[in-house]
């Protein structure tokens, strides 16, 4: 929260109390409040036509926001607190529905997608091709471009081997090229 006191901070500071209290209403007005960016991070992790998956992820975070919500300690945003909460959500579906899990040896060699295509491109035109990336693939994808995340770490959240992490991105930039130049018939 700002130590300025806007009106926004003061109702959200009031649907934190209505939370913790367990009132109904609170929930909601909060819920409505966060939708529509929350979802949209989920959608970055979810295939375009699985829009009842996205919002079953996202109704869980939701879930562990109001259950978690005690725990929030008025220490930056209370926006970046649901947003990690929500975070932590979808990677908690990606663990468990990781269907590709052995070790693959990394190829070095990876080829660039032609930078004029992509600038080109619509943001919404490469979300879409992003999405139709399988799961692991796609979720690898996002955590190191989107999120900028090492492959460390992201081995760590979704409990693969680095060497399997950096496999994922080179194999999602494989068929994103593929898909950028069959789509521009370059």
């Amino acid at each position: 929260m700002s130590q300025i006191g806007t009106q926004q901070d003061e109702e959200i500071l009031a649907l934190i109390h209505g939370c913790k209290e367990g009132k109904r209403a609170a929930q909601e007005k909060l819920y409505k409040m966060f939708y529509p960016k929350m979802m949209s991070m989920v959608k970055r992790y979810t295939n375009q036509h699985q829009y009842h998956l996205a919002e079953e992820i996202l109704n869980n975070g939701f879930l562990k926001v109001f259950q978690k919500v005690d725990s929030y300690k008025f220490e930056g945003s209370f926006e970046g607190w649901v947003r990690r909460v929500i975070y932590h959500s979808i990677f908690d579906y990606v663990r468990q529905n990781i269907r590709y899990t052995e070790k693959v040896v990394f190829v070095e060699k990876d080829e660039v997608i032609n930078n004029n295509l992509i600038s080109n491109m619509q943001y919404e035109e490469l979300l879409k091709l992003v999405q139709e990336l399988p799961d692991t693939t796609r979720a690898v994808f996002n955590m190191y471009v989107m999120e900028g995340m090492p492959h460390k770490e992201i081995s760590n959240h979704i409990g693969i081997s680095e060497g399997t992490s950096k496999w994922h991105l080179f194999e999602a930039r494989r068929i994103l090229k593929v898909k950028v130049e069959k789509l521009y018939k370059q």
